[in-house]
């Protein structure tokens, strides 16, 4: 796994702030040289061109000087040897927010998807946020309940684009209640991660798979390694989920999270 990971991710958990400080959108300038091509990729929008032309004008805002957009809708699309050759020349891929289904459903198994995670594995930047962020992981969290207690059979997952190989990565996190519903995916995958993203919060995920925390809210991590039992298993569904001894951390920014060895990290200085 730590072969692979040579680029750089941010994974934003959706309603970050493009008007203010844009601290999380400000990476981008940040980990980019003057003439490098951030790339906006649409597919998860069922409204590219509104969603699109916005990042574009914040990026441009922050100092970005060279973007574009890239809307792949349709299969078809994404075999397309003109729309590899932009994802190609590009050193930062940015996923709106959307359906997570639709990026997985149109990219899945097709060369633009290649092109993505070559970028990635060449040492280039994918940033998502929401729908965007969802798809980085190997599975991806599709539907489940917001706001109420975790129960078991409730929740519906899928194959992501598994850029972050071993992690389970939700969005919106606190404020559309979901830590019942990560925990069930946990519960249900005890080897992988839960990461839940709260709003205008990103992790920075490094090629060393150490992960930084920016933002104003908090980032709760989940690690099933240390169940003890759960009762996910067994019969009667929508039962409530009864789990004991899992690991749960909650992290602002000046925190970070080393993925390998699964321990928090005090940073020194905040991003």
């Amino acid at each position: 796994m730590d072969e692979k990971a040579k680029g750089i991710l941010l994974i934003i958990g959706g309603a970050e702030d493009k008007k203010g400080d844009s601290v999380i959108l400000k990476q981008a300038p940040q980990m980019l040289g003057g003439d490098d091509m951030l790339t906006v990729l649409t597919t998860a929008t069922e409204k590219p061109e509104e969603a699109g032309n916005d990042y574009i004008k914040v990026f441009h805002r922050l100092g970005v000087r060279n973007v574009q957009m890239l809307n792949i809708n349709t299969r078809d699309d994404a075999q397309s040897a003109e729309n590899c050759e932009i994802i190609r020349k590009s050193r930062c891929i940015f996923m709106t927010g959307g359906d997570q289904l639709r990026i997985t459903s149109i990219l899945g198994g097709t060369p633009a998807c290649l092109e993505l995670l070559n970028l990635y594995n060449s040492g280039g930047i994918i940033m998502g946020t929401s729908a965007g962020a969802s798809v980085m992981s190997s599975t991806m969290v599709v539907q489940g309940n917001d706001n109420e207690p975790a129960r078991k059979c409730t929740l519906k997952m899928a194959p992501g684009i598994g850029l972050f190989d071993g992690a389970i990565i939700d969005q919106h996190f606190d404020q559309r209640g979901r830590f019942g519903r990560l925990l069930c995916g946990v519960s249900e995958n005890p080897e992988v991660l839960g990461i839940g993203i709260d709003e205008d919060t990103a992790v920075k995920v490094f090629p060393d798979m150490h992960f930084e925390i920016i933002g104003s809210n908090a980032v709760t991590i989940i690690d099933g390694k240390s169940i003890k039992s759960s009762n996910v298993s067994e019969l009667n569904p929508n039962e409530i989920l009864a789990i004991i001894g899992v690991t749960v951390h909650v992290l602002p920014q000046g925190y970070g999270f080393d993925f390998n060895e699964r321990k928090v990290l005090r940073l020194k200085n905040g991003n």
